[in-house]
């Protein structure tokens, strides 16, 4: 195999090349090794394995492809193999999968005895049985053997191989490898190389999401249709040209019935029903024309819905169908959907579609349907029906003012792709309240904060006496102090929104569905159980009282009733990605991984924070991205997954002038993969931005935000005991003022190691024990194990040992049941360390103290002082006194030879 002509364009594919890499050195340190490699048509897995092979020229290969034609010829494939090597030929097995199977294996040995083979084939799931069959047998007789077989298959539509070739494929002991859509920027650098243009990221995104990333639909529209098509956000995308070919000869060749029924079909969406597509092609018996557009690959019943429900079987088929239509038809069809369809948003819509020229009472009724579905919160159909207003109101500042509510719209409910590319139309209208609001309110759900300020600005100078324009600019001044976490904002742009707005309004209700968090920024906690009281009673179902209980979910996690913030939190997730919004559903999956972090059920918190992820993607919404990661971060690190945890690190990442639900779990996120890692220096460095931090707002308020313990703690285990006071002391006032406990025993433990580092242990004692009470009753597993640790070590350092041991013993239980496994470590460490040596009979490694051996064992691998001293939670002259005792007990007189030494003898 060479490279193809379009190899010059390939992008992506790097971690998937990569992997095949490590596949093949592993062959060689003792294979065989099978590698299935899976991707839908399109995907670049023939390109993937066509550069692997190329790249390794210098091996042996034996090389074959499935033909669909050879699919039932018994042993062709594998023949063709045995064929592909030197001298002898195919006769020489017999036509029983075990005898070609044993060639086969023969053939390879041979030809790996030098090195390592490579045995390729392409398309595995156009073999025929007999081949598989017979290249299953020939690795189970290559024990040993250096090959690297590798496996193509396709996954998708249309159904790849016969179900005996699926099983057969599936029951090889193979490493599954599947190749993954290109990314955002993978579409950006294949639109440079192919069409030499640099597209915004909302661009790159619309397309990769009509290809769903796929490199050689991308291609083909890349190549096929002008630029201007891509940013044309009123517009569909086109149909590749191979799909739409191949679906007008498929059309071409249906009976009229047929034909009928899948342009009805495709007038109707992607999942129409079968009832409503028959009525629109006059169809009173549709199963046989069901059936013949079946087998022409144009529609199919849809998944886990019997025959009532259709889809269409590749992804661009609707849009091919929907391109042969002339506009009569097209209208035609679209006028007979709205007498069909029972969704009053979607009458409205199919009736838009039939309508060649603008109707004002037409677009009255959508405006009026945005209204109504306002009122319920479901800001996804509001934007729908005022995109379709806008587009055939009359006159142009209807169409204006209602495409500002639109992208308003699109931002409610977390649509932040849709609404960026509707941007520009926006930012081209006169400045004005309505429009300034809405690039506001854009760009706080970008993460964007010093736009938003300039808009937010702009728009209140400019309200003049429009008190519902006020009032959403009002509203969007909330969300605003919301994501800065300013308490006494928030309260203050609340009241204002609640004297402008109508009385049931949005910007009145959403503004009393977040006041409460703004009471419990600045300290008034009663006062914000009160706001969410009357919040969830005032909206006892529907999107809005979803909104209402994800904010008391978060609520009752920083009051310490982490139970009950799980019940709100779990269910505010679902209903509202059905029915709401995108974006309240991730403020909620946040808040409910960080609850389960909290209750000990890291696995739960992974699992939301992997949902967050997902919406994350689907909706653009950058102010959120550090904190769904900051959950991911912690669990992985303290799992000891360095790399899992480095990548949620670099997603979540923001910028030091960011909005502060941005900054803040981005600090905290790199501060606890820190800490897992003993690198407390590290710890300081990273919230010492939060230590400096003006004005404050809300971020010392008890339980929203738990890094004042973290930072204390690296304090004293640096040595700065002066720092750690000066730190700790006004934040122990603000925990008792508020009768926090969590909280207080968060900063109790760190007090304790304080007194002890004074020498003050009674005192220490007390401060343990104290932090330990605090926690009673309260479900917190890992909490409970932080205090139980810090106490442990600080009586092992005293000479307590038995004591100690007691407490690491129990400290260990809890953090093995949670899955820390870098505390698990510890402990064990530490247990270890309190335990005498045994007397050694010369002087080697064996002769020194467990805390002197741990001490040279880290300084041998070639750590300083200082992190030697950070990674076992002693100060640097404590470790300087055992290193000096290390050097006289072994006769040696540098960290070098010290580690030659271990390296001989440890």
């Amino acid at each position: 195999m060479i490279p193809g002509d379009d190899d010059v364009h390939v992008v992506g594919l790097t971690a998937e090349s990569a992997r095949l890499e490590t596949l093949l050195g592993g062959t060689r340190a003792g294979g065989p090794v099978v590698v299935l490699v899976e991707g839908a048509s399109g995907s670049g897995r023939t390109t993937l394995l066509r550069r692997f092979l190329h790249r390794h020229a210098e091996l042996p290969v034996s090389a074959a492809a499935g033909l669909p034609w050879e699919t039932h010829r018994p042993g062709g494939l594998v023949r063709r193999l045995l064929d592909d090597g030197p001298a002898a030929g195919a006769d020489d097995a017999a036509g029983d999968p075990a005898d070609l199977g044993t060639e086969l294996a023969r053939r390879w040995a041979a030809r790996a005895a030098d090195g390592a083979l490579l045995a390729a084939v392409d398309d595995a799931d156009r073999a025929d049985p007999v081949s598989l069959q017979a290249i299953g047998s020939a690795v189970a007789r290559s024990a040993g053997v250096p090959v690297l077989l590798v496996l193509v298959r396709a996954t998708g539509w249309p159904a790849p191989g016969t179900p005996e070739v699926v099983d057969l494929l599936d029951g090889l002991p193979a490493v599954r490898l599947p190749v993954r859509p290109l990314g955002l920027e993978e579409t950006r650098l294949l639109a440079a190389r192919v069409a030499a243009t640099e597209l915004p990221s909302v661009v790159a995104r619309r397309l990769r999401d009509h290809t769903a990333g796929n490199p050689r639909d991308l291609l083909e529209l890349l190549r096929e249709t002008p630029p201007a098509r891509w940013s044309d956000w009123h517009t569909e995308l086109p149909v590749p040209s191979r799909v739409r070919s191949r679906v007008q000869r498929a059309l071409a060749g249906c009976s009229p019935e047929v034909r009928a029924l899948v342009e009805g079909a495709a007038v109707l969406g992607d999942t129409p029903g079968l009832a409503d597509a028959a009525s629109l092609a006059g169809l009173a018996e549709p199963i046989g024309a069901l059936d013949e557009a079946c087998a022409a690959g144009l529609l199919a019943p849809a998944a886990g819905s019997g025959l009532d429900v259709l889809t269409f079987p590749e992804r661009f088929v609707r849009g091919a169908v929907s391109a042969t239509l002339g506009p009569g038809d097209r209208s035609r069809l679209h006028a007979r959907a709205a007498e069909v369809v029972p969704d009053e948003l979607e009458r409205l819509r199919h009736r838009v579609e039939a309508a060649p020229l603008p109707d004002a009472g037409l677009a009255g009724q959508l405006v009026e349907l945005a209204r109504r579905k306002a009122d319920e919160g479901a800001w996804a159909a509001v934007a729908g029906a005022l995109v379709d207003a806008s587009r055939i109101s009359p006159s142009r500042a209807e169409r204006e003012g209602r495409l500002i509510q639109a992208v308003d719209a699109l931002a409610g409910a977390g649509l932040i792709g849709q609404a960026v590319e509707a941007l520009p139309d926006v930012e081209a209208l006169p400045s004005g309240p309505r429009r300034d609001a809405v690039l506001a309110y854009v760009a706080v759900q970008r993460g964007r904060r010093a736009e938003a300020v300039a808009y937010l600005e702009t728009a209140w100078r400019h309200r003049g006496s429009d008190r519902d324009a006020a009032a959403v600019v009002c509203q969007r001044h909330v969300l605003h102090a919301l994501a800065d976490w300013d308490g006494d904002e928030l309260v203050r742009w609340a009241g204002r929104a609640e004297e402008h707005a109508a009385p049931g309004s949005p910007a009145a209700v959403e503004s009393r569905a977040v006041v409460g968090l703004g009471h419990a920024a600045r300290g008034a906690v009663e006062a914000a159980v009160t706001a969410y009281r009357h919040a969830v009673a005032e909206n006892p179902s529907g999107p809005q009282h979803q909104r209402a209980r994800m904010g008391l979910g978060w609520l009752s996690l920083a009051r310490d009733e982490p139970e009950a913030a799980r019940r709100e939190l779990e269910s505010a997730v679902p209903t509202v990605r059905q029915t709401g919004s995108n974006r309240i559903s991730l403020w909620a999956l946040v808040w409910l991984a960080r609850t389960r972090f909290v209750l000990g059920d890291w696995p739960g918190a992974l699992d939301a924070v992997n949902q967050a992820e997902v919406l994350l993607g689907t909706t653009g919404l950058d102010l959120l991205r550090p904190l769904v990661h900051w959950t991911g971060a912690q669990v992985r690190a303290l799992r000891g997954e360095r790399e899992a945890a480095e990548r949620h690190l670099r997603l979540g990442a923001a910028a030091e002038h960011d909005y502060t639900v941005m900054t803040v779990p981005a600090l905290l996120a790199r501060a606890a993969v820190a800490e897992a890692a003993s690198d407390y220096e590290s710890v300081v460095r990273h919230l010492t931005p939060l230590v400096l931090r003006t004005p404050r707002g809300g971020l010392d308020e008890p339980g929203f935000w738990p890094w004042h313990d973290v930072h204390a703690n690296a304090l004293v285990v640096t040595g700065r005991l002066s720092d750690a006071e000066a730190f700790l002391a006004p934040h122990e006032g603000t925990v008792r003022r508020r009768g926090h406990r969590s909280a207080g025993a968060r900063l109790g433990y760190v007090r304790g190691r304080l007194l002890a580092a004074r020498g003050d242990l009674p005192g220490a004692e007390e401060a343990f024990e104290a932090a330990r009470a605090g926690l009673a009753g309260l479900p917190m597993p890992y909490e409970r194990a932080r205090v139980d640790f810090a106490h442990g070590v600080t009586l092992r350092r005293a000479g307590r040992r038995r004591d100690a041991a007691a407490l690491l013993a129990t400290a260990r239980q809890s953090f093995a049941a949670l899955g820390a496994q870098v505390y698990v470590e510890r402990c064990d460490r530490e247990l270890k360390t309190g335990r005498p040596a045994p007397r050694a009979s010369r002087p080697g490694p064996e002769a020194l103290t467990e805390q002197e051996r741990a001490v040279a064992t880290l300084v041998a691998t070639g750590l300083t002082n200082k992190e030697v001293a950070a990674s076992m939670l002693l100060s640097v002259k404590t470790v300087q006194f055992h290193l000096t005792r290390v050097y006289a007990k072994l006769g040696v007189r540098s960290r070098a030879e010290l580690a030659a030494r271990f390296a001989r003898e440890g």
